[in-house]
């Protein structure tokens, strides 16, 4: 074996360079070395036929601004801050020797008319967290390329180039090399890409090591005004990153399999998996594989037919009863061939047995502190078996660049996905190794307010704002709508009942049983009627809120207006009596609470305001508010609220919600202040709108500890609550504030199937969740299932002694024989409690059949006892 060869294997094999140093081969050994450490990344675009995504490296500015058209990325429209950033290779130090090329063709025949812009790589793109994931979506740094008009762009200095305009095809040529002084000095060559001939080459150009740490992208920057042109700019081949020193990392690829969720029910699994746009290629395939009995097995597998480029697995007769790794696997054709790539996760024994299960609730998630992994951490150091996110997974502001809603469909669809696929990238450790129920709310379908009226279309003829939102329905057409519903509920359980909607709209509500524990999910926002449609038309409905103060809304408590609507009323009335598959306890999981537990400054007609308000300081009390009649919550309309109040109770019914942007516990009254179910409300994990309640009374005693706020209250609509605890904001003197001032957070909520408890959490974000001060103020909160309708029962009927060894299921019915409520027995003694004086018939069911039945009346006092054979 040659000498040089023999040793490039013995240090290439991590033999230390300075052991060759006495044999005075230091220079060489040094040189291979240095190559053993080397990054060379290259994209391989060439190897793809045509698709409407840049492949698993790249993170892209907008997602359907960017599309691999004939062996080239494309930037298929003209407009600002368009970027696609390399998620696998990082300049973590910014010391590095760069060696950067790329090959770039001008494909708008008139770039030149515009004023601004570049179009070549950024260097040092850095995020607001030290994170890839920051860096992609928000990254700036340091642009290097040609202007518009054809001159050199480092930063903000523009340097003279021969050009009279920008070439149409030119190679960009980047090369800097280390200083001692935390510098580096950088060249810019321009060659043409079909013989390398050289056509300009800058001066040498000093840059701080920091502005050129963090990550590379590719820039189509053209600053054309608040419009996008729907033209390419310029497409991009051969892109070359090199450097001594540089971080390169595989497991930073996002797709072509983003992320997956699932749900069990009833023997029935469904996971949906979230896949990047490479639909158009011909013969690629995703498959479901499970691992068991010491083999991986394909268990499903199709191809990506729809908008929200998802595919959903249903496997009927799941009775594993282990731990089962899982991977979808996509199977991309290239042209040496099909590379798959996984995405790994498990699903979960039911974990039938256990007695207490706990169940993660997150809601409304903006992108301040996107990618969120201080969430993610602090979730791994609890233990959970179920995760919800309950509406607001995104905003349309998600990610910047607003929203697409007008054109072409499938790019209105990549706009939505987006914004889901950073949902996904923040939290997919949640629910990668737990079943996860996911429900949208009016942000996840492109709504500040969404009044679903059964699916109709709302009026855009003035645009697709709060007008709009008003005339009630859904603004973007059904076709998409179906589409976003889908993506983030086709693996909830089918459909309690599947009818489509107005348009065609679908449906998800549905019951899920799981582990002894059942879940009523609602959508409590597509049936429901719109104010100002039903409302005087003198009570001046702006965006849900009553703008004529003269108007009195209690007034009008018996107005013919839809809540939840007939058909969810039915699924409810059903549920509640339903405790098969051993269910023990029933929780309901809504997009908002049956209640406006908001305050605004006294006369406030709108809620507008809300971003700018003031944050108290941390034990003030904010004086001069009073209570907000925001139609946008389940306070309104009243008697549909009561009405829905008086059915889940039936169950005792804990209710579980999100929406609010403020985390609250309260109990629920209908004809009396607790006389309900109790609700927790979890913290928004980004929060965009930032509520608070405080209500008008005497704070003179008002102290973190003894909050002012708890306590007997009728919302502004006249809706009787109880409020226990509140995450007010107040000001934590951190940055950022947007963050650490809004009450961000996350909840937890423990269902103990044994005691018949559940305990709800409420965590501080930024907290480590293992330390005292770690939940907000009047958290944890413990109730009973008892409590969810027995609280304020004053009348008893006999009390229940039980004499068999299996405990029955117990039904109350009035002289009408109407459900009073049922619930399957914790204890063989039991006392039924009613609110009137009356006489009932008592059921006794095992495995739901009747198996015996007692006729007993009610007494404000202990009648005795009856004992029950069964």
């Amino acid at each position: 074996m040659k000498r040089r060869e023999y040793l490039k294997t013995i240090v290439l094999g991590s033999v230390l360079p300075m052991a060759f140093s006495s044999y005075g081969l230091s220079p060489y050994i040094e040189e291979l070395w240095d190559a053993k450490k080397k990054v060379k990344f290259k994209s391989q675009w060439d190897k793809f036929k045509d698709m409407k995504w840049a492949g698993p490296e790249y993170w892209g500015n907008r997602l359907q601004d960017w599309e691999i058209r004939n062996g080239a990325v494309e930037c298929v429209v003209v407009g600002k801050e368009r970027n696609l950033h390399l998620l696998t290779v990082m300049h973590q130090h910014g010391d590095s020797a760069l060696d950067l090329e790329v090959t770039i063709a001008i494909k708008h025949p008139d770039l030149g008319t515009f004023d601004k812009g570049c179009v070549g790589m950024l260097l040092g793109a850095k995020g607001n967290f030290d994170d890839y994931r920051s860096a992609a979506v928000f990254g700036k740094g340091l642009e290097v390329g040609l202007n518009t008009k054809g001159q050199l762009q480092v930063g903000k200095q523009e340097i003279k180039t021969p050009f009279s305009e920008i070439p149409k095809t030119f190679k960009l040529h980047i090369k800097t090399k280390p200083l001692k002084n935390d510098e580096q000095t950088l060249v810019v060559r321009i060659l043409n890409p079909e013989n390398n001939k050289e056509l300009f080459e800058s001066s040498k150009l000093n840059v701080k090591n920091k502005d050129l740490a963090g990550t590379f992208a590719l820039l189509a920057n053209i600053d054309s005004g608040r419009k996008v042109e729907e033209k390419s700019s310029c497409s991009f081949s051969d892109w070359k990153v090199e450097g001594n020193a540089l971080q390169e990392n595989e497991t930073q690829l996002f797709g072509p399999i983003c992320f997956a969720q699932y749900t069990l029910n009833k023997g029935k699994l469904k996971l949906m998996a979230q896949c990047s746009p490479f639909e158009s290629l011909e013969g690629h395939a995703v498959a479901l594989e499970i691992f068991k009995d010491g083999v991986w097995k394909t268990i499903s597998k199709g191809e990506l037919i729809n908008g929200g480029r998802n595919k959903l697995f249903e496997i009927e007769d799941w009775n594993e009863e282990t731990d089962i790794p899982y991977r979808v696997c996509a199977e991309l054709p290239q042209s040496n061939g099909i590379k798959r790539y996984y995405y790994e996760g498990t699903v979960k024994a039911e974990p039938k047995d256990k007695e207490e299960l706990n169940i993660a609730v997150l809601n409304c998630n903006m992108h301040f502190g996107f990618p969120d992994q201080d969430i993610v951490d602090n979730l791994d150091m609890l233990s959970y078996d179920v995760c919800v996110f309950l509406g607001d997974q995104f905003y349309e502001g998600t990610g910047g660049y607003g929203v697409q809603y007008e054109g072409d469909y499938d790019k209105r669809c990549l706009d939505f996905l987006r914004k889901w696929m950073m949902f996904g990238w923040s939290y997919r450790e949640v629910f990668r190794h737990h079943p996860c129920g996911i429900i949208t709310d009016d942000h996840d379908v492109f709504h500040g307010n969404l009044w679903g009226c059964g699916g109709s279309h709302a009026d855009t003829s003035s645009g697709f704002g709060s007008i709009a939102q008003d005339s009630g329905g859904y603004k973007m057409d059904a076709d998409w709508v179906n589409m976003a519903q889908f993506t983030q509920t086709g693996h909830l359980p089918d459909p309690y009942d599947a009818t489509p909607v107005k348009q065609g709209i679908n449906v998800y509500y549905t019951q899920w049983d799981y582990a002894g524990v059942s879940f009523a999910i609602l959508e409590d926002r597509k049936f429901k009627s719109a104010p100002k449609t039903v409302l005087p038309e003198e009570a001046d409905i702006f965006n849900g809120f009553i703008r004529n103060t003269e108007f009195d809304i209690k007034k009008h408590r018996d107005i013919d207006a839809e809540l939840l609507g007939e058909r969810q009323e039915t699924f409810l009335k059903n549920w509640v009596d339903d405790w098969s598959n051993n269910t023990q306890m029933k929780i309901l999981l809504s997009q908002t609470n049956f209640a406006t537990i908001a305050t605004l400054p006294k006369g406030a007609t709108s809620d507008d305001m809300v971003p700018s308000l003031r944050v108290p300081e941390k034990g003030e009390y904010i004086e001069g508010d009073d209570f907000t009649k925001d139609m946008d919550s389940n306070g309104w309309p009243q008697k549909k609220r009561d009405e829905t109040l008086e059915i889940i109770r039936k169950g005792f019914t804990f209710h579980i919600a999100g929406d609010q942007h403020l985390g609250t516990f309260v109990q629920y009254g209908i004809e009396e202040h607790g006389d309900s179910g109790f609700a927790f409300t979890g913290p928004a994990l980004n929060n965009i709108w930032p509520r608070r309640f405080w209500p008008p009374v005497n704070a003179s005693n008002h102290s973190v500890e003894n909050p002012a706020y708890k306590g007997d209250f009728e919302d502004g609509f006249g809706n009787k609550i109880s409020v226990h605890a509140v995450t007010n904001p107040y000001n934590h003197h951190k940055e950022p504030a947007i963050l650490y001032n809004r009450s961000t957070g996350f909840g937890m909520v423990s269902v103990n199937k044994k005691k018949r408890t559940i305990t709800s959490s409420c965590y501080q974000r930024f907290k480590d969740v293992s330390q005292a001060d770690a939940q907000y103020p009047g958290w944890p909160i413990t109730v009973t299932q008892e409590d969810q309708l027995f609280k304020k029962a004053k009348f008893v009927l006999p009390e229940l002694n039980i004499a068999s060894d299996v405990l029955p299921i117990v039904r109350v019915l009035d002289e009408q024989g109407e459900l009073v409520y049922s619930l399957p027995l914790a204890n063989k003694i039991f006392l039924p409690k009613v609110y009137k004086e009356s006489n009932y018939t008592i059921q006794f069911l095992i495995d739901n059949e009747l198996k015996k039945e007692i006729k007993a009346k009610s007494s404000l006092e202990n009648v005795g006892a009856i004992t029950v054979y069964i």
